[in-house]
Protein backbone atom coordinates (compact mmCIF):
# COMPACT_ATOMS: atom_id res chain seq x y z
CA UNK A 1 0.00 0.00 0.00
CA UNK A 2 1.46 3.34 -1.21
CA UNK A 3 1.79 5.62 1.92
CA UNK A 4 -1.53 6.65 3.08
CA UNK A 5 -3.19 9.17 5.62
CA UNK A 6 -5.79 6.83 7.59
CA UNK A 7 -8.05 8.34 10.46
CA UNK A 8 -9.06 5.49 13.24
CA UNK A 9 -11.71 5.55 15.82
CA UNK A 10 -11.06 3.39 18.93
CA UNK A 11 -7.16 3.82 18.61
CA UNK A 12 -6.46 3.27 22.38
CA UNK A 13 -8.40 0.69 22.29
CA UNK A 14 -6.44 -3.14 21.86
CA UNK A 15 -6.57 -2.83 18.17
CA UNK A 16 -7.10 0.43 17.68
CA UNK A 17 -3.73 0.77 19.10
CA UNK A 18 -2.34 -2.33 17.40
CA UNK A 19 -3.16 -0.94 13.92
CA UNK A 20 -1.85 2.60 14.64
CA UNK A 21 1.34 1.32 15.38
CA UNK A 22 1.49 -1.35 12.37
CA UNK A 23 0.24 1.46 10.30
CA UNK A 24 3.17 3.65 11.41
CA UNK A 25 5.47 1.68 11.39
CA UNK A 26 5.22 1.53 7.55
CA UNK A 27 5.35 5.32 7.16
CA UNK A 28 1.56 6.02 6.82
CA UNK A 29 0.34 9.36 8.98
CA UNK A 30 -2.44 8.54 10.88
CA UNK A 31 -4.89 10.75 12.90
CA UNK A 32 -6.87 9.46 15.58
CA UNK A 33 -9.72 10.37 16.70
CA UNK A 34 -10.50 11.60 20.18
CA UNK A 35 -13.33 12.88 22.47
CA UNK A 36 -11.70 16.12 23.81
CA UNK A 37 -10.10 18.98 21.99
CA UNK A 38 -7.46 18.07 19.97
CA UNK A 39 -3.82 18.40 21.23
CA UNK A 40 -1.92 17.58 18.66
CA UNK A 41 -1.63 17.40 14.84
CA UNK A 42 -2.40 13.90 14.35
CA UNK A 43 -5.42 14.33 16.97
CA UNK A 44 -8.93 15.37 15.24
CA UNK A 45 -12.10 15.64 18.14
CA UNK A 46 -15.41 14.29 18.08
CA UNK A 47 -18.11 13.17 20.35
CA UNK A 48 -20.10 10.36 19.38
CA UNK A 49 -23.07 11.47 21.70
CA UNK A 50 -23.73 14.22 20.00
CA UNK A 51 -22.96 13.21 16.73
CA UNK A 52 -20.08 15.99 16.13
CA UNK A 53 -16.95 15.47 14.44
CA UNK A 54 -14.29 18.01 13.46
CA UNK A 55 -14.92 17.13 9.37
CA UNK A 56 -12.14 19.58 8.88
CA UNK A 57 -9.60 17.25 10.40
CA UNK A 58 -10.35 14.41 8.29
CA UNK A 59 -10.03 16.70 4.70
CA UNK A 60 -7.72 14.76 2.77
CA UNK A 61 -7.59 11.40 4.31
CA UNK A 62 -7.42 8.22 2.21
CA UNK A 63 -8.67 5.35 4.53
CA UNK A 64 -10.92 5.73 7.59
CA UNK A 65 -10.85 2.66 10.05
CA UNK A 66 -14.06 2.77 12.27
CA UNK A 67 -13.30 0.64 15.88
CA UNK A 68 -14.77 2.82 18.53
CA UNK A 69 -17.17 0.92 21.22
CA UNK A 70 -17.88 0.56 24.44
CA UNK A 71 -16.83 -3.01 25.36
CA UNK A 72 -19.18 -6.03 25.62
CA UNK A 73 -17.59 -7.72 28.38
CA UNK A 74 -15.95 -4.96 30.35
CA UNK A 75 -19.17 -5.27 32.81
CA UNK A 76 -21.94 -6.87 33.97
CA UNK A 77 -25.30 -6.14 31.68
CA UNK A 78 -27.89 -4.55 32.76
CA UNK A 79 -30.31 -2.44 30.76
CA UNK A 80 -28.33 0.31 31.13
CA UNK A 81 -24.83 -1.00 30.07
CA UNK A 82 -26.71 -2.71 27.33
CA UNK A 83 -27.89 0.63 25.70
CA UNK A 84 -24.64 2.13 26.13
CA UNK A 85 -23.22 -0.44 24.41
CA UNK A 86 -26.29 0.27 21.25
CA UNK A 87 -25.68 3.62 21.51
CA UNK A 88 -22.02 4.06 21.82
CA UNK A 89 -21.69 1.95 17.96
CA UNK A 90 -24.55 3.15 16.15
CA UNK A 91 -24.59 7.04 17.31
CA UNK A 92 -20.37 6.50 16.70
CA UNK A 93 -20.83 4.80 13.09
CA UNK A 94 -23.92 7.71 12.16
CA UNK A 95 -21.50 10.63 13.35
CA UNK A 96 -18.56 9.32 11.38
CA UNK A 97 -20.09 8.37 8.43
CA UNK A 98 -22.32 11.89 7.71
CA UNK A 99 -19.20 13.67 8.43
CA UNK A 100 -16.97 11.75 5.67
CA UNK A 101 -20.35 12.06 3.51
CA UNK A 102 -19.80 15.78 4.06
CA UNK A 103 -16.63 16.19 2.44
CA UNK A 104 -16.13 17.61 -1.41
CA UNK A 105 -13.67 14.88 -1.75
CA UNK A 106 -14.24 11.94 0.92
CA UNK A 107 -11.84 9.20 1.51
CA UNK A 108 -12.00 6.15 -0.58
CA UNK A 109 -12.83 3.33 2.09
CA UNK A 110 -14.23 3.11 5.49
CA UNK A 111 -13.22 -0.19 7.46
CA UNK A 112 -16.23 -0.43 9.69
CA UNK A 113 -15.55 -2.86 12.28
CA UNK A 114 -18.84 -4.93 13.41
CA UNK A 115 -18.91 -8.41 15.03
CA UNK A 116 -19.86 -11.81 14.39
CA UNK A 117 -22.47 -11.17 17.35
CA UNK A 118 -24.25 -10.73 14.02
CA UNK A 119 -25.25 -14.09 13.96
CA UNK A 120 -26.28 -15.04 17.29
CA UNK A 121 -25.98 -18.42 18.26
CA UNK A 122 -25.65 -20.69 15.21
CA UNK A 123 -24.93 -23.80 17.88
CA UNK A 124 -22.74 -26.24 15.92
CA UNK A 125 -23.45 -24.79 11.59
CA UNK A 126 -21.18 -23.67 10.30
CA UNK A 127 -22.28 -20.08 8.34
CA UNK A 128 -20.39 -17.81 6.79
CA UNK A 129 -21.38 -13.71 5.32
CA UNK A 130 -24.16 -14.90 3.44
CA UNK A 131 -25.95 -16.05 6.54
CA UNK A 132 -28.69 -13.60 8.19
CA UNK A 133 -29.01 -12.24 11.26
CA UNK A 134 -29.90 -14.20 14.37
CA UNK A 135 -32.31 -13.10 16.95
CA UNK A 136 -31.17 -11.33 20.05
CA UNK A 137 -29.54 -8.15 21.69
CA UNK A 138 -26.23 -8.28 19.88
CA UNK A 139 -27.86 -9.28 16.57
CA UNK A 140 -29.52 -6.20 16.97
CA UNK A 141 -27.35 -3.87 17.98
CA UNK A 142 -24.77 -5.10 14.61
CA UNK A 143 -27.82 -4.75 12.26
CA UNK A 144 -28.42 -1.37 13.43
CA UNK A 145 -24.75 -0.42 13.45
CA UNK A 146 -24.40 -1.62 9.94
CA UNK A 147 -26.87 -0.01 8.77
CA UNK A 148 -26.32 3.28 10.22
CA UNK A 149 -23.21 3.58 7.37
CA UNK A 150 -25.44 4.26 5.31
CA UNK A 151 -24.62 8.25 4.39
CA UNK A 152 -21.22 6.57 3.61
CA UNK A 153 -22.38 4.37 1.38
CA UNK A 154 -25.07 6.85 -0.59
CA UNK A 155 -21.44 9.20 -0.97
CA UNK A 156 -20.22 6.47 -3.09
CA UNK A 157 -17.55 5.53 -0.39
CA UNK A 158 -16.67 1.66 0.06
CA UNK A 159 -17.69 0.60 3.36
CA UNK A 160 -16.72 -3.07 4.74
CA UNK A 161 -18.17 -4.39 7.81
CA UNK A 162 -15.49 -6.15 9.91
CA UNK A 163 -17.43 -8.69 11.81
CA UNK A 164 -14.33 -9.73 14.52
CA UNK A 165 -14.14 -12.65 16.09
CA UNK A 166 -12.69 -13.11 19.51
CA UNK A 167 -9.31 -11.28 19.24
CA UNK A 168 -6.73 -13.68 21.07
CA UNK A 169 -4.59 -11.07 22.51
CA UNK A 170 -3.01 -10.93 26.45
CA UNK A 171 -3.20 -7.02 26.55
CA UNK A 172 -7.10 -7.13 26.73
CA UNK A 173 -10.29 -8.48 25.56
CA UNK A 174 -11.81 -11.65 26.86
CA UNK A 175 -8.24 -13.80 26.43
CA UNK A 176 -6.69 -10.71 28.60
CA UNK A 177 -8.76 -11.78 30.82
CA UNK A 178 -7.99 -15.83 30.42
CA UNK A 179 -4.34 -15.85 30.57
CA UNK A 180 -4.06 -14.23 33.99
CA UNK A 181 -6.72 -17.23 35.44
CA UNK A 182 -4.80 -19.99 33.38
CA UNK A 183 -1.36 -19.11 33.95
CA UNK A 184 -2.52 -19.61 37.86
CA UNK A 185 -3.41 -23.14 37.02
CA UNK A 186 -7.40 -22.23 37.90
CA UNK A 187 -8.74 -21.87 34.24
CA UNK A 188 -11.18 -24.35 33.01
CA UNK A 189 -14.03 -24.82 30.30
CA UNK A 190 -17.09 -22.55 30.61
CA UNK A 191 -20.34 -24.35 30.77
CA UNK A 192 -20.44 -27.31 29.07
CA UNK A 193 -17.81 -26.26 26.91
CA UNK A 194 -19.48 -27.38 23.74
CA UNK A 195 -20.05 -23.93 22.48
CA UNK A 196 -17.56 -22.89 19.67
CA UNK A 197 -15.55 -20.24 19.71
CA UNK A 198 -14.40 -18.16 16.00
CA UNK A 199 -11.15 -16.38 17.48
CA UNK A 200 -8.75 -14.65 15.65
CA UNK A 201 -4.94 -13.45 16.61
CA UNK A 202 -4.19 -9.72 17.30
CA UNK A 203 -2.10 -9.84 14.48
CA UNK A 204 -3.88 -11.48 11.71
CA UNK A 205 -6.97 -9.12 13.40
CA UNK A 206 -4.29 -5.87 12.09
CA UNK A 207 -3.46 -7.80 9.06
CA UNK A 208 -6.98 -8.67 8.38
CA UNK A 209 -7.82 -4.77 8.58
CA UNK A 210 -4.91 -3.59 6.85
CA UNK A 211 -6.11 -6.00 4.10
CA UNK A 212 -9.65 -4.49 3.67
CA UNK A 213 -8.59 -0.90 3.55
CA UNK A 214 -6.33 -2.26 0.39
CA UNK A 215 -8.17 -4.34 -1.53
CA UNK A 216 -10.77 -2.52 -3.62
CA UNK A 217 -12.70 -5.50 -4.15
CA UNK A 218 -13.68 -5.64 -0.38
CA UNK A 219 -17.14 -4.25 0.44
CA UNK A 220 -20.11 -5.17 2.82
CA UNK A 221 -19.62 -7.82 5.43
CA UNK A 222 -16.27 -9.90 5.75
CA UNK A 223 -15.51 -12.38 8.92
CA UNK A 224 -12.71 -11.78 10.49
CA UNK A 225 -11.69 -14.58 12.04
CA UNK A 226 -9.84 -17.84 11.98
CA UNK A 227 -10.90 -20.66 9.41
CA UNK A 228 -11.59 -23.37 11.94
CA UNK A 229 -13.30 -21.93 14.97
CA UNK A 230 -13.10 -23.98 18.17
CA UNK A 231 -15.26 -25.49 21.21
CA UNK A 232 -14.72 -23.52 24.23
CA UNK A 233 -13.06 -27.12 25.41
CA UNK A 234 -11.02 -26.96 22.19
CA UNK A 235 -9.73 -23.59 23.91
CA UNK A 236 -9.13 -24.94 26.96
CA UNK A 237 -7.43 -27.58 26.20
CA UNK A 238 -4.82 -25.25 24.03
CA UNK A 239 -4.38 -23.34 26.86
CA UNK A 240 -3.21 -25.75 29.20
CA UNK A 241 -1.16 -27.18 26.46
CA UNK A 242 0.58 -23.86 25.34
CA UNK A 243 0.49 -22.27 29.11
CA UNK A 244 1.26 -25.69 30.56
CA UNK A 245 -1.15 -25.85 33.11
CA UNK A 246 -3.85 -27.79 34.77
CA UNK A 247 -7.18 -27.28 33.37
CA UNK A 248 -10.00 -28.48 35.14
CA UNK A 249 -11.73 -25.58 37.01
CA UNK A 250 -14.59 -25.60 34.96
CA UNK A 251 -17.41 -22.60 35.19
CA UNK A 252 -20.20 -23.67 35.63
CA UNK A 253 -23.28 -21.94 33.45
CA UNK A 254 -25.72 -20.87 36.36
CA UNK A 255 -22.33 -18.75 37.85
CA UNK A 256 -21.93 -17.27 34.80
CA UNK A 257 -25.16 -15.74 34.67
CA UNK A 258 -24.68 -14.52 37.95
CA UNK A 259 -21.54 -12.45 37.16
CA UNK A 260 -22.04 -11.56 33.52
CA UNK A 261 -25.95 -10.79 33.75
CA UNK A 262 -27.32 -10.96 30.33
CA UNK A 263 -24.10 -11.39 28.63
CA UNK A 264 -23.47 -15.08 30.09
CA UNK A 265 -26.35 -16.06 27.19
CA UNK A 266 -23.42 -15.03 24.90
CA UNK A 267 -20.43 -16.73 26.78
CA UNK A 268 -22.75 -19.76 26.40
CA UNK A 269 -24.19 -19.49 22.83
CA UNK A 270 -22.15 -20.81 20.49
CA UNK A 271 -20.60 -19.38 17.07
CA UNK A 272 -19.06 -21.40 14.65
CA UNK A 273 -18.35 -18.72 11.69
CA UNK A 274 -15.91 -18.93 8.76
CA UNK A 275 -14.23 -16.07 6.94
CA UNK A 276 -15.24 -17.19 3.44
CA UNK A 277 -14.82 -13.65 2.00
CA UNK A 278 -11.39 -12.87 3.29
CA UNK A 279 -10.31 -16.28 2.08
CA UNK A 280 -10.94 -16.10 -0.82
CA UNK A 281 -9.82 -12.43 -1.60
CA UNK A 282 -6.50 -13.67 -1.10
CA UNK A 283 -5.30 -13.18 2.85
CA UNK A 284 -3.46 -15.61 4.51
CA UNK A 285 -3.18 -15.98 7.84
CA UNK A 286 -0.18 -15.71 10.10
CA UNK A 287 -1.71 -17.66 13.18
CA UNK A 288 -4.21 -19.81 11.70
CA UNK A 289 -4.72 -22.43 14.39
CA UNK A 290 -5.93 -21.99 18.30
CA UNK A 291 -2.52 -23.14 19.31
CA UNK A 292 -0.45 -20.81 17.27
CA UNK A 293 -2.41 -17.73 18.09
CA UNK A 294 -2.39 -18.88 21.84
CA UNK A 295 1.82 -19.03 21.31
CA UNK A 296 1.76 -15.53 19.29
CA UNK A 297 -0.03 -13.83 22.35
CA UNK A 298 1.24 -15.84 25.08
Amino acid sequence: MQRSRIAVTGASGLIGSALVRSLRADGHQVSRLVRRPARTADEVEWDPTRLYVDAAGLVGVDAVVHLAGAGVGERRWNEAYKKEIRDSRVLGTTAISQALASLADPPKVLVCGTALGYYGDTGSRAVDESAPAGEGFLPSVCVEWEAAAAPAEEAGIRVAYARTGLVVAREGGAWGRLFPVFRAGVGGRMGDGRQYWSFISLHDEVAALRHLIETDSLSGPVNLTAPEPVTNREVTAAMGRVLRRPTVCAVPAPALRVVLGDFAQDVLGSQRVLPSRLSESGFRFAFPTIDEAIRAAA
